[in-house]
């Protein structure tokens, strides 16, 4: 069932409705600038390529960011240093609600722990809006490489087999290597990494068998699954993913509390008016509960975020704590 459509009512399908009508509450509630914005196209940064993991959330938001604001919303290609030159441009632009950014886990959580000096500080030159989206990880695996069926076996083959296996990632301090390094220390795993230039050749490299495995993006690894040539082992969300229901979470039995995702949401920059960043929240909010958009993203392996810019806040707080842990057990250093 939809998690927007049928009966009875899911706690998701609650959280929407509730959200939908706080969005018509603040939306006639609001003065000032944020009543009259957009009276001009709204303009969203993207620090990664078009066809990107990045870009299907970018593209799947501005079609019903469109139809709600009656604006056109452009979709601003500004890729390189991984999304740091976005980023910046974000960070330099005015606060008025027309330059924003799609910031991901990785902008916003891994980068500060990865690169020496960045021009912007991730907090304080930033105001969280709306978060849009997680993305499970999900354990892939080749089974003519290593033939287990489930995660305790992948860990006790692993542990039997110490520098056997290799495990692929899409570069040196991305959330693909991040998120396996993190899923390594809490399984007492020792694994060769072998970094790739980018998703595409990381995944094959599973397929062909030059590594074992792969933690991606069940959105990034549903068409090989589905064709039969890798195998899924677990997801990395403390709940299954709706589209790969079938898959276990890898806190079920393997790791208890393991819980790893990577988010997607909308950022300004600093200084904007509070008015006017209520008005954006609950404007994504109302375009995501639409029953299409809804659907598009969970058969994608996406869940729908919700929450305050309060909320949105804290979490991004929260995760750069979490992924500078994890680069230093990981023993990277900044570069």
């Amino acid at each position: 069932m939809s998690p927007t459509s049928g009966k009875p009512a899911t706690p998701f399908l609650s959280k929407l409705r509730r959200y939908a009508a706080g969005a018509a509450l603040a939306l006639t509630a609001t003065t000032g600038l944020a009543a009259t914005w957009p009276e001009r196209p709204v303009t969203i940064l993207m620090g990664f390529p078009a066809g990107s993991g990045v870009d299907v959330i970018a593209r799947g938001i501005q079609g019903p960011l469109e139809k709600e604001l009656g604006v056109p919303v452009i979709i601003d290609y500004r890729s390189g240093a991984g999304g740091n030159l976005a980023s910046s441009a974000v960070a330099r632009a005015a606060a008025d609600g027309y330059t924003l950014l799609l910031g991901t886990a990785a902008t916003h959580g891994i980068n500060p722990a990865i690169y020496k000096e960045l021009p912007f500080d991730v907090e304080a030159d930033f105001t969280p809006i709306a978060p849009l989206v997680d993305v499970s990880n999900v354990l892939t695996i080749n089974p003519d490489v290593i033939d287990v069926n489930t995660v305790e076996e992948f860990i006790t083959e692993v542990k039997a087999n110490p520098d056997k296996y290799y495990f692929a990632s899409t570069g040196i301090g991305t959330g693909t290597q991040l998120a396996f390094e993190e899923f390594n220390a809490k399984a007492g795993l020792k694994m060769v990494h072998v970094p790739y230039k980018g998703g595409p050749e990381a995944l094959q490299s599973v397929v062909k068998g030059e590594t074992c495995c792969i933690f991606n993006q069940v959105q990034t690894v549903l068409g090989q699954y589905q064709a039969g040539t890798v195998r899924l082992l677990g997801v990395s969300t403390a709940e299954r993913v709706e589209v790969v229901k079938d898959v276990p979470a890898i806190a079920e039995t393997a790791i208890p509390g393991f819980d790893s995702f990577i988010w997607f949401g909308l950022f300004g920059p600093a200084g904007m008016d509070e008015d006017l960043v209520e008005r954006i929240n609950q404007v994504v909010a109302k375009a995501l509960q639409q029953p299409d958009v809804a659907d598009r993203f969970v058969s994608t392996g996406n869940t729908i975020r919700l929450n305050t810019p309060g909320e949105f806040r804290q979490i991004v707080h929260d995760n750069r704590k979490k992924w500078a842990q994890v680069v230093q057990a990981a023993g990277l250093t900044p570069q």
